[in-house]
Order: C-alpha cells, then structure tokens, then sequence
C-alpha cells in the first residue's frame, strides 16, 4: 500500500512539473517527460526481478540541463561573439600556419563556357572510379553537366597491400579498361588524354598537376619506395606501360571538388562544404589575404596569373579555446589521442556526434535510471553509438518509435527493454547535439563569408593605383557585391541527418541577417557526385583544351 500511495506522489509532482513546464514555455515534448518521468517505479523496469529504487535526479531535469550546456551557447549574441571569435583565428592562420588555411594551385573558377568530355578519376579509401564527364555549359539549364561512364572498382585489403608502383599500375589497367570500351582511345605522343584526379590523401602539391606523393595511411603500401616522389609523373607512366598516354592536368581534394563542381553550375559559388565523418571548407579567396610564406616555393607566372585562389581552410583544426566545452566534450577530448588537433571537428563532424551523446547517455542511465538504470554493455565501448543511429531515431517521428525501438533494442541490447520514453529522452538528447553542430558550421561558414567580404575590401583598396588596377578593381569589386553567395555542400551528415541543413540554414540566415554589417545572403546548395566533377572541371579549366572527344 505505501509503495502504490508513493507512486501516486510521485505522478502528481510529475503531472505538477509538467503543466509548470507548459507555463514556462518549453516544448511540449520536454513537458511530457515530466510525466513519463523515468523514476523506476513508474516505468517499473526490473533487474533480476528486483525492482529499481527511484534516483534522485529525473531525466526532465537531466534534459534541461543538457539542453542549456549544448544549446545555451548558440544563442544570437553567443553564437556571434563565437563566430568572430573564430574569424580572428582564420584572419591569424592566414598569414603563418603550417597546417590551415592552405591556397591550392586552383586559382580558376570555372567561366560556365568550357565544354566537352573529360576524364576524371576520384582515389579514396575503398574505391577507384573512372569516370568520362561531359561539359556541355551553363547555357543548358539543368543539363550542364554529366556523367556519360562512370565504372566504380573496390580497392580490396588485399589491394590496399600493393607496394609502390604496383598499386598505380593495377590503376592504369582499370583507367585503360574504361578507354578500351568506349570511345575515346590514347592518342599519340604528341597529344596525350588530359586526366583529372580527386586524390583523398595527403600530396604536397607543386603545381596544379602535380604533387608529391606523401604518406597514404588507411592501409595503404602504395607509396613504399615512392615517397616525395611526383604523382603525375607515377601516374603517367604508369599509364604508358599499359599503352594509354595521359596527362594528370589537375589534382583537387574533397573541398576544392566540390566548390568547382557547382561553380561550373552555379556562377555565384564561392564555398565547398563537406560534412560527413570528417568536415572541412574551401573557400576562394584573394591571393593578398595570406602571407607570401602560405604560398611555399611558387614560380612567379602563377602570381601573375592568380589573383583569387582556392583555399583549403581544414576546418577542423580550429576552435581552440573558444568552444563551449561541456563535461560530455572534455571526457571525448581526454580520451582522444591528439585532443587539440581537431577541436572543430569533435564538435561537428558525424564521427563525434555520437560518442559526445553516448558520454551524456551514460550519464543519464546512471543517474536518472533511463534505460531502467542499466548500461547496455556495447555502450561500454568507444565510439559504440554512432551517428547513423542517432539519425535514425531523429528520422522516426511515430509516437512510438516504430522502427527506432526495435532497431536500438538490437544493436544495444540490455537486460532491460528500451521503453518508448527511454528512445525520447534520446531523441532529445540527439536533437541537442546535432542542432549544435549545425549551429557551429552555420557559424563557421559565416566567419569565412565575412573574411570574403573583408578581404575583397582590403583588396579593392591595395589595387587601386596599380598599374592593372581597373580591370582587377571590378573583378574584386564584383565578387564583393555577390548579392547571393552558394555554398556547395557534400557528405553523408550534412545530406541524410533529418534537419541537418535545414537548421544549419536557419542559423546561417539568423548570423547574416542580425549580425553582419556587409550586404548578401548565403545560400547552401548540394553538390552530388562532387569529387568526378569537381576533377572534370579544374581540367577544363586549366588551359581551355575542349577535353577528350
């Protein structure tokens, strides 16, 4: 009899709390916790058939907690002063850091004109596709581009251990093999196929063409013996032995690709955005901005040449000592072994998100007795919750987690069932962290809009008593008064997270239109098959060769 009077209490202060809640404004989701309110002897979970004793703390109160840590810094004033806090890291690395803020050898922009068929290669770390692309211009809305052959090879474990050129010779036959069948064969000595490469791993680029090879990781032997040696000239050559005369006119990496490809596209893009398991922005840039030692050993017909450039910013290394760190963030940042390297990126990229909710997770199970109090054991080990089942439980909006419960039932199991208000609490808990990351990139792509702004300005200011001034004066002056400026975006987090770009758009719109003194919107837009596309275009913008007929 007491223990029922005591449920009876406790139901009353949880309905109590939650019309409290109602009145103070929260959402109607966090109010219906207060009801639902996990104290074991509501939900009455049993553990070797023993029922749990109630836990001081409930998981209403656990929530607006983890809601005003993770959420809390992102509001209008905040997540501003951030941003320019994170400007002013980007305005320093442009000068002298060895790591960040890196110009390429990309310094054109496509003009939208180029046409014809290219090919392209993307190298990443399970797959080689060869691929013939076709330009057709900006003058054939929706058709500008395509891919006319695309032929995806897996690079097996037992590939990944070639060493040397035996790895870029088994290339050379797949490239050979997609030629043979089609169309387009090896032309003579005189007249080599241009070829385009999205190469996903370390080089130390010399030239727009080529770069030395560096350490691949990932498993890959390929660069033993072959070390700080040339990749286009690897490359060719090994093309040459199966017959097929090439020409690598262009290496691009994964931000580079993806601005070109919808630059190529869209006239007003300026950014390439990845957000997947890693994150990372390219932005263009005046040459000006950055400190002459960025530029490392460059002929002086490429300064002639280039007056904007394409940066790769690796946006993940920022952020040190600006970030609101919670307790979920430090425990992720002990565990990590180069905790400073990338702290941008344990706050944004999907290979965190996860394990920042699974530390707040166990947390709650502990001290709210979510989950009946009981751990689930593979939630015991690092990096155990993974983003894409966060994704899923935000992606199952029914009122009883249909396809979420039984899914996290399975790939956590526990001696205690997950109970449809259990998968809520994670729900929320979820929505807090991804809503952060998307309120941090917002951010970050807006600070990297203003250094546009800012630096264009600066530009426009140092050029004009020059001897070119006038025609490099309205080229700055018209990137400067961009009235919409694209960002191109690519990556699974940023493309299938419910919500993702859309909140990542809203905080974007909420920066620009309260914060920022310069005119302009910024508009995110997705760039499928980046990476082919992205090599097509840097070739067919390198000397205006109308490609591979």
């Amino acid at each position: 009899m007491r223990s029922f009077t005591s449920a009876i209490i406790i139901l009353r202060k949880a309905m109590l709390a939650a019309l409290k809640t109602l009145v103070r404004g929260r959402s109607f989701l966090q109010a219906l916790f207060a009801f639902w309110i996990s104290p074991a002897v509501l939900k009455e979970h049993q553990v070797n058939g023993a029922t749990l004793q109630p836990r001081p703390r409930t998981i209403e109160d656990f929530l607006k907690e983890a809601e005003d840590l993770l959420m809390g810094p992102l509001d209008d004033n905040r997540l501003s002063d951030f941003s320019s806090q994170l400007k002013l890291q980007f305005r320093e690395r442009m000068q002298s850091h060895a790591e960040s803020m890196l110009p390429s050898y990309n310094h054109l922009l496509p003009s939208g004109k180029e046409t014809g068929q290219y090919l392209a290669l993307d190298v990443g770390g399970s797959t080689l596709r060869v691929a013939l692309v076709e330009l057709r211009s900006r003058e054939m809305p929706g058709r500008e581009c395509s891919i006319v052959r695309i032929d995806t090879f897996q690079i097996t474990p037992e590939l990944k251990l070639l060493k040397g050129m035996t790895f870029f010779d088994w290339m050379a036959a797949r490239i050979n093999e997609v030629l043979s069948d089609g169309d387009t064969q090896g032309r003579g000595p005189e007249n080599p196929i241009p070829m385009g490469l999205a190469w996903s791993f370390p080089v130390e680029q010399t030239s727009l063409g080529s770069g030395l090879l560096l350490g691949m990781g990932k498993g890959f032997l390929a660069t033993d013996g072959l070390l700080g040696q040339d990749l286009g000239a690897i490359l060719e050559k090994a093309c040459k032995n199966t017959g097929l005369n090439v020409q690598l006119g262009a290496i691009v990496n994964d931000g580079s690709a993806t601005l070109l490809s919808q630059a190529y596209v869209h006239s007003s893009t300026r950014f390439g955005l990845i957000l997947g398991t890693g994150t990372n922005i390219a932005v263009h840039l005046p040459v000006s901005a950055f400190g002459r030692a960025k530029f490392g050993k460059r002929p002086e017909t490429w300064f002639d040449s280039a007056s904007h450039v394409i940066v790769n910013t690796e946006l993940g290394m920022f952020g040190k000592d600006i970030l609101p760190m919670t307790r979920w963030d430090k425990l992720l940042s002990a565990a990590h072994p180069r905790p400073e390297f990338q702290p941008l990126e344990h706050f944004v990229a999907g290979f965190y998100l996860g394990e920042i909710c699974r530390f707040a997770l166990i947390e709650a199970i502990e001290e709210t007795g979510l989950l009946g109090g009981v751990v689930p054991p593979s939630l015991e080990k690092p990096y155990s919750l993974d983003t894409a089942t966060l994704s899923r439980i935000e992606a199952d909006q029914s009122s009883t987690f249909d396809t979420a419960l039984p899914y996290f039932a399975a790939t956590h199991p526990s001696t205690v069932k997950p109970t449809v208000s259990d998968l809520a609490a994670i729900r929320a808990l979820a929505s807090f962290i991804s809503r952060r990351s998307a309120a941090l990139l917002a951010a970050s792509v807006f600070s990297l809009w203003e250094v546009r702004h800012e630096t264009e300005a600066e530009y426009i200011t140092t050029r004009q008593n020059t001897a070119r001034a006038a025609p490099l004066v309205a080229e700055a002056a018209a990137e400067h008064a961009l009235e919409r400026t694209k960002v191109a975006f690519n990556g699974s987090v940023i493309e299938h997270y419910p919500a993702y770009q859309t909140n990542c758009q809203r905080y974007i719109d909420q920066l620009v239109g309260g914060q920022s003194k310069h005119k302009g919107a910024i508009e995110l837009v997705p760039a499928l098959e980046s990476s082919i596309l992205g090599a097509a275009v840097a070739l067919a913008c390198t000397d205006g060769e109308q490609g591979v007929q």
